[in-house]
């Protein structure tokens, strides 16, 4: 089967077969009847077949042109009810926002707040919200919209920067106690560390332009920061985590400062989605909402 095919012609052919006549087929589609007759001319060579016989007092329908004309009709009358369809869902605060994000606090306590409030004020749209922890594709993962830690590299996307995350190196004293405390971060070598998706961390110092990068090892990895958590509280390493994953725990002298001299920059966190110019109304509020409203669900805020 061809593809090629016009569908202005199609279109062209049904309103002349409708009017009776090109003069009043070129004056609703507000052309020429010369443009008319090439429309046509070229849809019937396409075709290989005589759609519509004309003399200079009439016109009529072959009977090709008489089967061609009943399908198109309703075709024609289908893909105007899909194209208001389009317009109403776009135009329109309801449909399905997919959107991805890291777990952890962020995720599973500050974003689904977020959501379950937008939710609240906007009872017609719907959220998928996904936690997987790779580096999702928006268009092959169907997502609109993404949330993510850390430096961005894909400039084809919008990055709406939501705040910057304060990152602490932490251990639970009984650690200390049993192992020691290290003095320069190049010491982390001789020692367990709890680790997630990077295995170098980098430190800059407090009084000076000195910067070391660290690889890191240990008998525990895990991408979720809660896990993480958990298991520097029972002894088990040195982390690094974001401090309002532990602000509770620092508050309560489970968790310590590693260092005092070096720390760890802090990392960005962005909202990123599609640069697109016809974006449905509802990416538009949810966008709108959580650039007004992210930082209040932030702990202490």
């Amino acid at each position: 089967m061809n593809l090629d095919i016009n569908l202005i012609d199609i279109r062209a052919f049904v309103v002349i077969a409708e009017q009776g006549n090109f003069t009043q087929a070129a004056q609703v589609l507000g052309c020429s009847r010369s443009h008319l007759s090439k429309q046509l001319l070229s849809l019937e060579k396409f075709l290989g077949v005589s759609l519509i016989i004309r003399t200079t007092r009439t016109q009529r329908l072959t009977e090709q042109g008489e089967m061609l004309l009943t399908q198109c009709q309703q075709a024609l009358v289908q893909i105007d009810q899909i194209v208001a369809m389009t317009l109403d869902s776009a135009e329109k605060l309801q449909g399905n926002i997919h959107i991805n994000c890291v777990g952890g606090v962020i995720g599973e306590d500050i974003l689904v707040a977020l959501v379950n409030d937008f939710i609240k004020q906007y009872p017609e749209i719907t959220i998928d919200l996904d936690f997987s922890s790779q580096r999702v594709d928006l268009i092959e993962g169907h997502f609109d919209i993404v949330f993510r830690m850390g430096e961005l590299a894909d400039s084809s996307l919008v990055a709406r920067k939501l705040m910057d995350i304060e990152n602490r190196t932490l251990v639970a004293p009984e650690y200390l106690a049993k192992y020691g405390q290290p003095q320069h971060p190049s010491e982390l070598n001789n020692h367990l560390c709890i680790t997630g998706s990077i295995s170098h961390w980098r430190f800059g110092h407090r009084q000076d332009a000195q910067a070391v990068d660290v690889a890191i090892k240990g008998g525990f990895k895990c991408k979720n920061g809660r896990a993480m958590k958990a298991s520097a509280l029972a002894g088990n390493g040195i982390v690094r985590l974001p401090y309002l994953y532990c602000a509770n725990e620092i508050a309560a002298g489970q968790l310590v400062n590693v260092f005092n001299d070096w720390h760890i920059p802090d990392t960005p966190f962005y909202m990123l989605y599609h640069k697109d110019k016809f974006q449905p109304e509802r990416l538009k509020k949810f966008i709108q909402f959580t650039m007004e409203n992210f930082k209040r669900y932030l702990p202490d805020s």
